[in-house]
């Protein structure tokens, strides 16, 4: 039996979307992680999960990296690696303190809002910054200009906000903020702060918009939309959100295709598929391969839009790297 008599007879298909997976800070930082166990040796020690995947940090670990919580963890003058999703001023001078060889793999996207952060603190505004209380993007910058920074965590917390001059303050957000959400939060805000200003470009970073806008285009028409992604991934759980708040009937968050539960397909004639910005397709494809084995074997692929950007490694390793290169002859 051919594959298209197959789908005619179960009529079960697979919208797959695209872009998913991993963005270009992801891939920056899985990459620093890998190149620098191949520089400097085993073990390298990594400030927080490089990022938020289960599967990544384990593979990883496998080969060499060791996951800590703070620098105090990491042996007097051993090698450590800050996560993709930043970090405050205060951790770069513990590294120094401690003799480390600190290499910054903040995706430069959360650099740029802490540029902007420093920036607007220096011109004494008050900040607005959209996120979620303790996830280690926020507190990273909000490290960067502590005094002048309130978090606002959803549009409930707009009106709970103090400023000192309402004609001088600016929002800034977290890059992997739900896009309608934060654009709400932003109109409740404007209510009470009719002057508040916008950061010079949009925080939320290109992946976190096209994997949210994609997951919007196929939601309408699918009984259950899979994601596959940590939990611990904002912009995972955010794209569960966005597939419900646009039509999917059902939406779950599965890090492993085993976690699927045959009863979310049991009535099911399509499923939308995609995966967070630090998922590897590998996760995705053995998705499509559980799914093709309980039927649904037609798979179409909806595109929105084509990711090219790239971002090169953090400028202390490339040097290291090309030392060692010229070192070899």
């Amino acid at each position: 039996m051919t594959q298209a008599e197959a789908t005619s007879r179960t009529g079960k298909r697979v919208l797959l979307a695209k872009p998913r997976g991993y963005c270009a800070g992801v891939d920056r930082a899985v990459q620093t992680v890998e190149e620098a166990l191949k520089l400097y040796g085993a073990p390298i020690y990594v400030r927080k999960q490089i990022v938020h995947n289960k599967h990544v940090v384990r593979t990883l670990e496998a080969k060499g990296a060791i996951f800590v919580e703070e620098n105090e963890e990491v042996p007097e003058g051993a090698t450590v690696i800050f996560s993709a999703h930043g970090v405050a001023p205060e951790v770069y001078e513990q590294a120094k303190a401690r003799s480390l060889k600190a290499i910054d793999a903040t995706c430069p996207l959360v650099t740029k809002v802490h540029q902007e952060a420093k920036r607007f603190a220096a011109e004494d505004y008050d900040i607005l910054l959209i996120g979620h209380e303790g996830h280690e993007e926020v507190i990273g910058t909000s490290g960067e200009a502590p005094e002048h920074i309130q978090l606002v965590d959803g549009p409930e917390d707009a009106d709970k906000i103090t400023v000192r001059d309402p004609n001088k303050v600016v929002w800034l957000s977290q890059t992997t903020l739900s896009v309608d959400e934060t654009l709400e939060t932003v109109a409740r805000l404007k209510k009470r702060l009719p002057m508040l200003q916008s950061p010079p470009s949009d925080d939320i970073c290109y992946a976190t918009s096209n994997r949210q806008h994609v997951v919007k285009e196929i939601a309408p028409d699918c009984d259950v939309v899979i994601v596959v992604g940590s939990r611990n991934s904002s912009n995972s759980v955010r794209l569960v959100e966005v597939a419900l708040d646009a039509g999917a009937r059902a939406g779950h968050l599965v890090d492993f295709a085993d976690e699927i539960d045959d009863a979310w397909l049991a009535e099911a004639r399509t499923v939308g598929l995609t995966s967070g910005a630090s998922v590897p397709d590998e996760l995705v494809q053995e998705v499509l391969a559980h799914l093709a084995a309980r039927g649904f074997t037609d798979v179409e692929e909806v595109v929105t839009a084509n990711e090219r950007l790239t971002f090169s490694l953090p400028q202390e390793l490339k040097r290291d790297m090309k030392a060692a290169a010229a070192a070899r002859g």
